[in-house]
C-alpha cells in the first residue's frame, strides 16, 4: 500500500462515517477536512477510533443563555406562559452582567460537552435589563470560540410597542454587533405593528430575523401570516424563523397543510422546541391533555426548513435540561410517535444538516473542505443516537479536540463469562 505524504495537522483513523460505507481516514489540516481516504493511505500524528460514527457538530437553534438555571429563584405554581414570563421578569431585576456569564457559562459548557458546536442564544432586551444579557454572552461568544460558533438574537421579551424605550435598545444592541433581531408579538398589545418594527430594525442593519411566535393553542389568531406576508414584501425568504408555533398543533389537518405551504413558499423557517412546548402547553384542561407540540416532521414534508432545539434550561419556562439535542431529538420522536429509522434519521437531521440550513450555515457537514466539526459516538448506526440518547465521546471544533468524555465501566463482582459460538 503506498502512503501519501500529503501534510495533516491530525488524521482520525477508522472513521465510521454511516450508510454501511467501509471505515475510513478523515485528514484534518488547517482546521478544515483535507481528505477522506481509505485507512492508511496518508501518515501523521493521529488518533485512532476504533470505528466509532462521525457525525458533524450539532446546531442548536434557539436556546437562552441569559436566564437560564434560575429555577431557584422562580415560583412555579400555574406552569403557564404568562407565569413563566412573569417570574422570569421578576427575577431578572437582580441579574448583573457577572451574574449572566456564570450561569450562562454553565449551561454553555453542558452544551458543548453534549456536542453543539454552532449555536443561536435569544437575549433579551428592555429598559430593566438593559445589555447586561447582551453584553454578558458577548464576551462569552468571544471566549469559547475554541469549542462553538455563537450568533445572538436580541428581542424584546415582554413587548415592544407597549415598553417605552425598548425599541431604542434593541437599535443600539444592533449596533454593537448582535448577529440577528427577534421579535415576540404575543407578548405584545399590537402584534402586528410589533412585527413591523423588527422587519424594520432587521433592514436597517441587514440583520435575520427569529420571531417567537404564536404560542398558545388558540387558533383564532395566527401571527404567522402576518410574518409570512411581511417576509415576502420584504424579499427575505430564507432569512426568517418562527419559534414554538404551537397553535400549529390545534389546528385540523386541512388548515395546517394550508400553513405549512403557506411557510414553504414564502421561505420562512419553522423551529419547534419539545421540551418548552410540552411543558406548559394544555394547562387547565384536566383530561385528553393536548401535547401543545407543532409537528416539525409534517411541516418538513410540506418543504418548512424545521429545526428542533433546547430552548430554556432550569428555569420557569422549562424546569429541567441538560442541552443535549440528542435528547431533545428523542424527546421529540416519542412526543410524534416516530420509531422507523427513516423517521429517527430525520430528527437527527433537524439537530444537523436542517438546523444548519436554517440558520444559513455554509460548508456544513462531514466533507472535504467543510470545517472540521466533528463528534464521534461510541455506536455504529446514527440513529442509535437518537434512539439511545448516546452522548458522544469526543469533539473536534476546528479540527482541535474540544471534549473528551471517558465510557463508562462496569465493575460486576464476579469475572465475565466468556460465550463461544459452537
Amino acid at each position: 500500500m503506498e502512503i501519501c505524504l500529503m501534510p495533516a495537522d491530525l488524521i482520525l483513523r477508522q472513521a465510521n462515517l454511516g450508510d454501511d460505507a467501509p471505515l475510513a481516514d478523515i485528514v484534518i489540516r488547517e482546521g478544515r477536512i483535507a481528505a477522506i481516504t481509505p485507512h492508511g493511505l496518508v501518515a501523521g500524528k493521529e488518533i485512532n477510533l476504533e470505528g466509532g460514527l462521525v457525525l458533524p457538530g450539532f446546531v442548536e437553534t434557539h436556546i437562552h443563555l441569559d436566564k437560564s438555571c434560575i429555577i431557584d429563584r422562580c415560583d412555579i405554581r400555574e406552569g403557564s406562559l404568562a407565569e413563566a414570563i412573569r417570574e422570569t421578569a421578576r427575577a431578572k431585576l437582580a441579574f448583573s452582567e457577572d451574574d449572566i456569564e456564570q450561569r450562562a457559562r454553565r449551561t454553555l459548557e453542558k452544551a458543548i460537552m453534549a456536542g453543539t458546536m454552532k449555536m443561536r442564544t435569544h437575549v433579551e432586551i428592555d429598559p430593566r435589563i438593559g445589555l447586561k444579557g447582551f453584553h454578558a454572552i458577548q464576551r462569552l461568544a468571544q471566549e469559547y470560540t475554541w469549542a462553538l460558533d455563537i450568533e445572538i438574537c436580541v428581542f424584546p421579551q415582554e413587548g415592544l410597542i407597549n415598553d417605552p424605550g425598548c425599541e431604542e435598545l434593541l437599535i443600539e444592541a444592533c449596533r454593537q454587533g448582535a448577529s440577528l433581531i427577534g421579535g415576540c408579538p404575543y407578548a405584545d398589545t399590537q402584534p402586528d405593528e410589533h412585527i413591523a418594527r423588527i422587519f424594520a430594525i432587521a433592514r436597517t442593519f441587514d440583520l435575520d430575523i427569529d420571531f417567537h411566535l404564536d404560542f398558545d393553542l388558540d387558533t383564532r389568531f395566527l401571527s404567522l401570516t402576518e410574518v409570512c406576508r411581511q417576509t415576502r414584501a420584504h424579499n427575505y425568504a430564507g432569512r426568517v424563523t418562527i419559534g414554538h408555533v404551537t397553535k400549529l398543533s390545534a389546528l385540523p389537518s386541512a388548515d395546517f397543510v394550508a400553513a405549512a405551504r403557506l411557510l414553504a413558499s414564502s421561505g420562512v423557517a419553522v423551529t419547534v422546541l419539545p421540551s418548552t412546548d410540552l411543558f406548559l402547553m394544555g394547562r387547565g384542561i384536566d383530561h385528553n391533555v393536548p401535547r401543545g407540540v407543532t409537528r416539525a416532521d409534517l411541516l418538513r414534508h410540506h418543504g418548512v426548513t424545521c429545526s428542533l432545539a433546547t430552548n430554556n434550561v432550569l428555569n420557569a419556562f422549562t424546569p429541567f435540561g441538560d442541552c443535549s439535542l440528542c435528547r431533545i431529538a428523542n424527546l421529540y420522536a416519542n412526543i410524534a410517535q416516530l420509531g422507523r429509522r427513516q423517521d429517527l434519521e430525520d430528527c437527527l437531521a433537524m439537530v444537523t444538516s436542517d438546523a444548519a440550513r436554517l440558520m444559513n450555515i455554509e460548508r456544513y457537514g462531514v466533507a472535504v473542505g467543510h470545517a472540521a466539526d466533528l463528534l464521534v459516538f461510541p455506536t455504529e448506526a446514527a440513529t442509535s443516537a437518537i434512539a439511545e440518547i448516546v452522548l458522544p465521546r469526543l469533539g473536534f471544533k476546528n479540527g482541535r479536540r474540544s471534549f473528551f468524555r471517558a465510557d463508562p465501566v462496569l465493575n460486576s463482582p464476579v469475572p465475565r463469562k466468556h460465550h463461544h459460538a459452537k
